[in-house]
């Protein structure tokens, strides 16, 4: 009896080491409409993570290989949405400065939309950069990223925006912080010179880096047509695309030729749509006529997330709304954008890249979306955001799909080893 024991004992060890070992994933999505735009796939799926990086894609994933399986038919996955515009400079300590008054911590935001890169845009300048990184970046689980303003204050007012630019010291920073500077930013300029841009240009040529521009006053002196058509180099960015006082349309509803030209050239036109920076009048004839933004990104801040913009997956569902198909809208906001910011190795599910994914789906139903100046579109589908995983960790879990049944957790679940539970007499 007691050998038949034994060797009962040493065959359950042997299925147990032999289960483990065939247990080369730590997590298995299965069944999902995988889209990833830079490898050129849109087909059902499953997607392994193994040590937080993509270990395989394939149609289908023996789940016996996986520690964890989730569940993912009828929801689209994606790779993790990379947001190149949003202010997170939340802890500037100044009082009635606008970046730290209106910022958002990136880990109170960006799970819940999917989005698992953040690019602030500008909410510092060249003589608190660093204080930015050490109290916010350095501190997030989100992945923060961060582009320069040409202005020593950054975004601390409009004011502070109109001078103190310091093109060199910009690229030192730029180019000492060069694990997390994307870009230089040029914003909320209201003089009829160029100095701004050019010195944002200046700035961004030294760190070989590009710029953005949120272009402020829209002046006689320096028409939109000029920044996009000759002062931007290829690469650069034109944020708020579909600002009211961009000229998209002509009298009879055609878009303008210079738009196309300057994408031919290499500028980029990122939508930024901000409190009080997208207008349907302007975007909806663009997506119509095939004019689609090189970016999808959010300009998040208290103001924009409390009124039409609300988040990132909101921002796409417009789009969804006008036309633009959902392929297109997600490498807008995943592939695009990071090839925007020069980080190769973020917006795809390469095998081998960091394990940043994004589950979405579609509802259905009668949706209302709204512009920045109470413009309303309606329509029947919405994006929303499911699960957000960071590098192999979810970080937000709307239908708690990678959840167990609590009743087979058994009777000491939620208990900490320290815990002596005493039973009631």
């Amino acid at each position: 009896m007691a050998i038949n024991q034994r060797r009962a004992a040493s065959a359950a060890l042997l299925l147990f080491t032999f289960t483990a070992s065939a247990q080369q994933y730590d997590l298995l999505l299965k069944g999902g409409r995988v889209i990833d735009p830079k490898n050129n796939l849109d087909a059902l799926r499953d997607v392994a993570i193994r040590n937080g990086r993509i270990a395989a894609v394939e149609p289908v994933i023996n789940s016996a290989e996986a520690k964890r399986v989730v569940d993912v038919k009828g929801l689209i996955v994606t790779p993790g949405l990379v947001d190149i515009h949003a202010h997170m400079f939340h802890t500037t300590g100044q009082a009635d400065a606008w970046a730290g008054d209106n910022s958002i911590a990136p880990d109170s935001f960006g799970p819940k939309s999917c989005t698992t890169t953040m690019v602030d845009a500008g909410s510092s300048g060249w003589r608190n950069f660093e204080t930015f990184r050490f109290t916010v970046i350095d501190r997030a689980k989100t992945r923060v990223l961060a582009m320069i303003n040409i202005a020593g204050l950054g975004m601390m007012t409009d004011a502070a925006e109109q001078m103190d630019f310091n093109p060199e010291e910009v690229a030192r920073l730029a180019l000492k912080h060069k694990d997390i500077v994307v870009g230089v930013k040029s914003a909320h300029y209201q003089k009829p010179d160029w100095l701004s841009v050019d010195s944002a240009l200046e700035a961004g040529k030294k760190a070989n880096i590009p710029i953005m521009v949120d272009f402020g006053f829209f002046l006689p002196e320096r028409p939109y047509t000029e920044l996009v058509g000759k002062r931007l180099r290829p690469g650069d960015i034109s944020t708020h695309c579909f600002r009211g006082p961009v000229p998209i349309v002509d009298a009879q509803g055609k878009l303008y030729d210079y738009l196309r030209q300057a994408r031919a050239r290499g500028v980029k036109f990122d939508v930024g749509h901000g409190g009080g920076s997208f207008v349907f009048r302007n975007a909806v004839p663009a997506v119509e006529q095939g004019f689609y933004p090189d970016s999808i990104s959010t300009d998040l801040h208290t103001g924009s997330m409390n009124a039409g913009m609300i988040d990132m997956v909101n921002t796409m569902s417009k789009f969804l709304a006008m036309g633009m198909p959902l392929p297109e809208i997600i490498k807008a906001s995943t592939w695009n954008a990071a090839n925007e910011i020069k980080r190769p190795e973020q917006g795809h599910l390469s095998i081998g890249a960091p394990a940043d994914i994004a589950v979405l789906r579609i509802d259905q139903g009668t949706f209302g979306y709204l512009d920045g100046f109470r413009g309303r579109l309606t329509a029947t589908k919405r994006i929303g955001c499911q699960m957000t995983i960071q590098a192999g960790t979810t970080t937000w879990d709307w239908d708690g799909l990678g959840g167990v049944d609590y009743k087979k957790q058994g009777p000491n679940s939620g208990n900490r080893p320290v815990d002596h539970v005493i039973l009631p007499k």
